[in-house]
């Protein structure tokens, strides 16, 4: 319960300091920032990193002078897609929907990245994957918004997850299924973009 409430705590701390530079009236209807994008951006839609105010992104070591943030709102806008993996935690396929992750990328830069940039994606859990932007575009990583139609929870699997369908990819499949989703965080709160 008391990793729970921290957790709940700490999401809501790093996402205030992105709406206290904007208009206040916008801030109460725009919600609470759910991806925070760094690092090969360009202009950005925030400022730097508050050490005293964004407590989680600060104990996982994480700087940026600028960054862009999404919201629940701003990420469903996006068109989406939908996917139909067998999940590892019950072998059962599930309905997940949201943007492609190269669009919300696309959205977040002012310029066309390599495809040799390396995309870190953490996790509030501190879990954090290198994949390529190649890799993302290949196995179509989504931003998963939804599972089975609903909105993913936080204290589940979101609210939101880094997710691709294995089913379709031949060198997913021929993996046990719990080692199919190990470049697929769920609960993703931040990406770190670093062009070569």
């Amino acid at each position: 319960m008391k990793k729970r409430k921290f957790i709940i705590t700490a999401l809501y701390a790093t996402a205030m300091p992105a709406f206290a530079k904007k208009n206040p009236e916008q801030n109460k209807a725009a919600g609470p920032t759910l991806l925070t994008i760094s690092g090969a951006i360009g202009k950005g839609n925030r400022g730097a990193l508050d050490p005293a105010l964004d407590q989680m992104m600060h104990k996982q070591n994480i700087q940026f002078d600028k960054a862009h943030v999404f919201n629940f709102a701003t990420l469903t806008a996006l068109p989406a897609v939908e996917i139909k993996p067998t999940l590892e935690y019950d072998a059962k396929v599930h309905t997940l929907r949201g943007p492609l992750l190269v669009d919300v990328i696309a959205a977040a830069t002012d310029r066309v990245l390599p495809e040799n940039t390396a995309v870190k994606l953490r996790a509030v859990d501190g879990y954090v994957i290198q994949v390529p932007l190649a890799d993302l575009r290949k196995y179509r990583f989504i931003v998963a918004t939804h599972l089975d139609a609903q909105p993913i929870a936080l204290g589940g699997l979101g609210p939101l997850w880094a997710v691709y369908d294995a089913d379709r990819f031949p060198e997913m499949m021929s993996r046990p299924l719990s080692a199919r989703f190990s470049l697929c965080p769920w609960a993703l709160y931040y990406i770190a973009l670093s062009a070569a």
